[in-house]
């Protein structure tokens, strides 16, 4: 790629203004030059020649004793010779009879017309003796070329300062042309950047004033705009829709799901052999449709922006608790707690318990037997900060990126917890984070997997006898 190719459009603009200006510039004052330069050659020889003629005719030459002398005529060939001018008269045969100045140079032969001799331009005159045909000596005049080479220099100083200069002139006014060409562009930049960082398609697109191609752009971007944001509108209105459907639906459900768990544990009391272990089955999968139903209505909530009812809580006791509800059903696994502090936050104790019990949980389930799940809290900077972590075989790479998603499972330490899990469990975690003001991040880890939760402390007093509550329950 040419290096032109990556300069802005504006600058590309005025140096191709600028070389087309300098290639017409150039042109001009080449054929400009050459014919300027042959018209003084040509004056500077028509003026030797009139002046030679004119000296020639006042010159008196005799022929004396066999050889030419020169009359009273040295007045007007001084005369003539002013201007840094050099005169010769010599006879036929080149022999020199008289010269201005005295050491004037070596003009060369008598020659017809004009030529060049010892950096003079020379004409040569013949000089007839009393009206004789036939002359007797020759007259020639020489002028230095210095002075017409001197005013050709200045005249082609000029033409190329005109060149430059011009050139100069159409790049600067290129840049200026190719600014306000590309304001109406640059406009549109701007606002299309706005709409990026706002990701708001009601932003309208200013319409240049001129009926032209931006103009057209620009009508363009804002008819797509338009219809992008009618699209986002429908669609929004349809998941608002369908959140809507999940939460009533979930909500409803959770009344008969109550009912027929109570039917089949009843049911379940009263029968014998393999009709018990049919109904205990049932109530298996009415148990896990009831604990799925509950987390869509959780995650409907959330996504509706329905809040709970919240209030300062101490997330150290819910970390305990849950670490004494999730105990007994990892007997395998040894799981500690450091949760010593009080950690206030403004949330539902409800929701915070389910995050917690989701995170003990993931680590519990997807880990093999005899791991080791640490739960800790703390409070830095304003922030309370929640880890979880174990020494497992830790989240396959290619699943960490996906790993808050919804229906997004792993590889479980056994069948039988592959099929009690849903997919929903971290999905919720990061819900109820974000819904709480915080934030939940897979972090590195040396070993295993390590989740840390942050959300932000208040320094509101915890709800009466959360201090003894706290005492009473250690850590598992």
């Amino acid at each position: 790629m040419s290096r032109l190719a990556t300069l802005p459009v504006r600058w590309r603009l005025a140096i191709t203004s600028a070389g087309l200006t300098f290639a017409i510039l150039l042109l001009f004052a080449v054929v400009v030059g050459v014919f300027t330069s042959k018209r003084l050659h040509g004056n500077f020889d028509d003026e030797l020649k009139l002046a030679a003629a004119d000296i020639a005719e006042h010159v008196n030459v005799y022929p004396y004793q066999g050889a030419i002398e020169l009359g009273e005529s040295p007045d007007l060939i001084d005369a003539a010779a002013t201007g840094h001018a050099a005169i010769r008269i010599v006879s036929l045969n080149g022999g020199p009879i008289y010269s201005v100045p005295q050491q004037a140079p070596d003009l060369g032969p008598p020659a017809a017309g004009t030529h060049d001799a010892s950096g003079y331009r020379v004409v040569s005159r013949p000089i007839y003796y009393r009206g004789s045909d036939q002359p007797i000596a020759f007259l020639q005049y020489a002028r230095p070329r210095e002075s017409v080479e001197n005013t050709i220099d200045r005249m082609q100083l000029f033409l190329a300062l005109g060149v430059v200069g011009g050139t100069l002139l159409a790049l600067l006014a290129g840049l200026t042309v190719a600014e306000r060409a590309m304001e109406p562009i640059a406009r549109l930049t701007s606002t299309a950047k706005r709409i990026a960082r706002t990701r708001d398609p009601a932003v309208r697109i200013p319409i240049p004033a001129a009926d032209d191609e931006v103009a057209d752009l620009a009508r363009t971007l804002d008819q797509m705009l338009r219809a992008l944001d009618e699209s986002r509108a429908e669609t929004e209105a349809a998941l608002a829709r369908q959140r809507e459907f999940v939460a009533d639906a979930s909500h409803e459900l959770r009344t008969p799901l109550t009912s027929i768990l109570t039917n089949l544990e009843l049911l379940e009391d009263e029968l014998e052999g393999e009709r018990r272990e049919i109904a205990r089955s049932a109530l298996r999968s009415s148990r896990r449709m009831r604990g799925l139903v509950a987390d869509l209505l959780l995650l409907a909530r959330a996504d509706a922006g329905q809040r709970a009812a919240r209030r300062p809580t101490d997330l150290a006791q819910v970390v305990r608790e849950a670490a004494v509800e999730v105990a007994p059903v990892a007997p395998d696994h040894e799981l500690s707690v450091d949760a010593r502090d009080a950690a206030l936050v403004e949330g539902s104790p409800d929701e915070l318990h389910r995050l917690v019990l989701n995170l003990l949980h993931n680590a519990t389930v997807h880990t093999p037997a005899g791991t080791q799940v640490r739960a800790s809290v703390q409070r830095r900077d304003g922030t309370v900060v929640l880890e979880v972590a174990d020494d497992g075989p830790g989240v396959p790479e290619e699943l960490g990126k996906r790993v808050f998603e919804r229906f997004v499972r792993g590889e479980g330490d056994s069948a039988a917890s592959r099929r009690r899990g849903t997919g929903l469990g971290l999905a919720i975690v990061q819900a109820v984070a974000e819904g709480h003001g915080g934030s939940v991040e897979l972090a590195d880890s040396e070993r295993g997997a390590r989740f840390v939760v942050r959300l932000p402390a208040t320094e509101a007093p915890a709800p009466p006898g959360a201090e003894e509550r706290a005492v009473a329950s250690e850590p598992a």
